[in-house]
């Protein structure tokens, strides 16, 4: 079974100094940071590196989770012990990299010149919630949500201006969007940049705004969007859809849609990755006779085969039964916990019978001897 091992995603010993953690997670983050990094798992590793750093850098969470592991936050937050456990998104992975590492300096030219920063037209992130079953994990299912939203406006064609006008460029700027000014001081010349204040940055300036949408270039409206959730997803990860977010003012790019997963419980089963653990109540008879059980798996029924003598607290593993491993191919384990049933209510001939046994059994048996010994009374006692 697999758990998550925020020291091994960090790379540090368990036993790190705050310091190492601090630096090991710097060094990471600069790596995959998403301004930086342009592959296609680099902002699901930035958000885990950041997940991991935001509890092993406080101590309290640290605490509960090297007692109890992603549990133990989980509880630690419901026993209000004053810190609540979630996974983030990027944005707010993004935020606590900038909270902890934004006055260092020199970061817009690291991450290509602050690309987020620079992009004011960009539009919002919407962000949506999807409700899946421990069946939509094993395989995979599609969604489809009612969004509220902006959407480009018609009769301007999002450009913000009057129907047969057109944006100018602004004078103050030339339509750069920004305005330059040159300082001497003791330590020589420099430029400083600002926003320019006659376009707001814009790089165009408007005389005659739009009736319908005020200038903006953008309209209030709802549209239905389909998500398509792949096999083997947790309740950490998050589905982004680049360019299906807001669209930004006046024809701006727009910005991304996040699916966040809620995966609801399935009482049958404990999830730990991508294994399963499901408790199977047998009774004694089944224990020491052994024969096949059907066993629920998210793929349907199947059949397990318990041996004679079975003891309380074995597990059966059934290969493959578990679910997807996102992105890796193949299916973790179904675990099978089995728990000898004792029945509470019984009938006068089920009272008869345990007695028989009763005034003939030992101890349990040690030896292999003994152990043949045991059965013969047995069946001896049922008239075998």
């Amino acid at each position: 079974m697999r758990s998550t091992d925020y020291y091994g995603i960090l790379g540090v010993p368990r036993e790190a100094s705050e310091a190492d953690i601090k630096k090991a997670y710097r060094k990471l983050a600069m790596d995959y940071h998403p301004d930086r990094n342009k592959s296609h798992d680099a902002e699901e590793r930035f958000k885990r590196l950041t997940e991991a750093y935001e509890v092993l850098r406080d101590p309290d969470k640290r605490a509960a989770y090297d007692r109890y592991g992603e549990a133990g936050l989980r509880r630690g937050a419901s026993a209000g012990a004053g810190f609540d456990f979630t996974h983030f998104d990027l944005s707010e992975a993004l935020n606590i990299f900038m909270r902890d590492f934004g006055n260092l300096g020199g970061f817009d030219a690291i991450f290509g010149g602050g690309e987020r920063a620079r992009d004011r037209h960009r539009g919002a992130d919407l962000k949506v919630t999807l409700k899946l079953t421990l069946a939509d994990v094993a395989a995979g299912t599609t969604k489809t949500v009612r969004v509220r939203t902006l959407d480009r406006c018609a009769a301007c064609g999002g450009t913000g201006a009057k129907e047969g006008t057109r944006p100018t460029t602004c004078g103050s700027c030339g339509g750069a969007g920004e305005v330059r000014r040159q300082a001497r001081s003791m330590f020589g010349q420099f430029v400083s940049v600002a926003p320019c204040p006659t376009c707001g940055g814009e790089g165009t300036v408007i005389a005659d705004p739009c009736g319908k949408c005020g200038g903006d270039g953008r309209v209030r409206t709802e549209k239905t969007v389909q998500i398509d959730v792949p096999a083997g997803v947790a309740d950490h990860h998050y589905l982004t859809m680049r360019g299906q977010g807001v669209p930004g003012p006046r024809n701006g790019p727009p910005g991304d849609l996040i699916a966040v997963l809620d995966i609801a419980q399935d009482p049958r089963f404990e999830r730990h990755g991508d294994d399963l653990v499901f408790d199977l109540p047998i009774s004694f008879g089944q224990a020491a006779l052994g024969g096949d059980v059907e066993i629920p798996t998210p793929y349907g029924p199947a059949l397990l085969k318990v041996q004679p003598g079975t003891q309380t607290g074995t597990v059966y593993r059934m290969r493959g039964k578990g679910l997807p491993r996102l992105g890796e191919g193949g299916r973790g384990d179904l675990h099978v916990r089995v728990r000898v049933w004792t029945p509470t209510n019984l009938t006068p001939e089920q009272q008869e019978l345990l007695q028989r046994l009763a005034a003939i059994e030992a101890k349990p048996p040690t030896e292999e001897g003994a152990a043949k010994k045991f059965w013969e009374q047995i069946r001896q006692a049922f008239g075998g």
